[in-house]
């Protein structure tokens, strides 16, 4: 397995450039007026600055350290600013600062694909989520290069890698940053692709919600981190990379939507509806009928929606004892998986929710009064 990377040299001066490393205040400035809040990052390094002695010796918590009230940069990316007075006042007069860029305020999330040579870790961690078998050779994969190639073919789309329409950024150690921007106002968050937890892919790391990245144009002591390309503005994050993330937990609880309360014309519909079947199948089919329809569209159908309503049904259901409790959590998986295959982790976290809602409202039987 092989993959090329090819680097396409810029000479001209523009903001963003390994061409600006000489003059990091313009550089600074310009980040910051796109709505990119920066932090200087140590000499020569891809860390930030150390911390005051104040905050060396204290223990607070980072983002209410009073030292960025006073205009201090403790505490890296927490630091981060878009004011121009305090970015003069960082960078001028200190060109060797480097430049960081706090990924969740500016809305962006970057996949930084890691060229470490280091043997493969287990099958199971080599994608989280998605089982390897033993048939399977994996001979010649040793880097985040190929293990993100194999997550998009799988996917059937081209790897990010290769996405030429986005700002991507060479790095010294090899490696490559390939930026995207947030929407719908979804906050994800950074994972390490070593990580036993959270991960998208083996030495595929993400940044967002929570950490920084280092900006093109920055010089360290390893060398310089480059645009590669013409391309200097971040594209959309695809919708198969945010299922991705989605999948393997990158999504913040928050912006999960909570389970709703079902109206009480639907449940007099799906109550109704079981009446018509023999028993507990014929609730669950009916419950689930809205989940599986949704594995008839792609996308935009609703799925998050549908599943919680469901899920939050026969939570009420199991409470008045109409359902056995394994019986509907493994219908609802089964509904799940074959509307939308390869996000169970996102699925489970939805039913998990939408039950325990459910369970608080018990829905009685037909005659019964509340």
């Amino acid at each position: 397995m092989s993959v090329e990377l090819r680097v396409s040299s810029n000479k001209a001066k523009r903001p963003g450039s390994a061409a600006d490393t000489g003059d990091t205040l313009t550089t600074a400035s310009w980040f910051a007026r796109r709505g990119w809040p920066v932090h200087p990052l140590a000499p020569g390094c891809k860390t930030p600055v150390a911390n005051c002695a104040r905050c060396r010796e204290g223990s607070h918590q980072p983002a209410r350290c009073p030292c960025h009230a006073e205009g201090r940069w403790c505490h890296g990316f927490h630091a981060a600013t878009l004011d121009q007075r305090r970015i003069a006042q960082w960078w001028g007069g200190r060109p060797g600062l480097g430049i960081g860029i706090a990924c969740g305020p500016a809305r962006l999330v970057v996949i930084d694909i890691d060229a470490h040579p280091t043997r493969p870790p287990g099958r199971e961690r080599i994608l989280p989520g998605i089982p390897i078998a033993d048939h399977v050779d994996l001979t010649g994969l040793s880097n985040g290069f190929h293990t993100l190639a194999v997550l998009a073919a799988l996917r059937g789309r081209p790897s990010p890698a290769d996405d030429d329409t986005t700002l991507r950024v060479r790095t010294p150690s090899g490696g490559l940053h390939v930026w995207y921007r947030a929407t719908a106002n979804r906050r994800w968050h950074c994972s390490s692709g070593s990580s036993a937890g959270r991960a998208l892919a083996w030495q595929v790391d993400v940044r967002a919600h929570g950490g920084y990245i280092v900006a093109p144009g920055t010089r360290t002591r390893d060398g310089d981190y480059t645009t590669v390309g013409d391309v200097r503005e971040p594209a959309v994050l695809p919708v198969w990379l945010e299922q991705e993330l989605e999948r393997t937990g990158h999504l913040s609880a928050a912006a999960v939507p909570a389970p709703r309360p079902v109206p009480l014309r639907a449940q007099q519909a799906v109550l109704a509806a079981g009446g018509a079947h023999t028993g507990a199948q014929g609730v669950l089919a009916a419950v689930l009928a809205p989940v599986e329809a949704c594995g008839r569209v792609s996308e935009g159908a609703g799925f998050s929606d549908a599943l919680n309503r469901a899920a939050y049904t026969l939570g009420g259901l199991v409470a008045a004892g109409r359902v056995g409790e394994e019986a509907a959590r493994r219908a609802l998986r089964e509904s799940a998986a074959a509307a939308r295959p390869g996000q169970e982790r996102r699925a489970e976290g939805i039913i998990n929710s939408g039950l325990s809602a459910g369970r608080e409202h018990p829905l009685p039987s037909r005659g019964r009064r509340p």
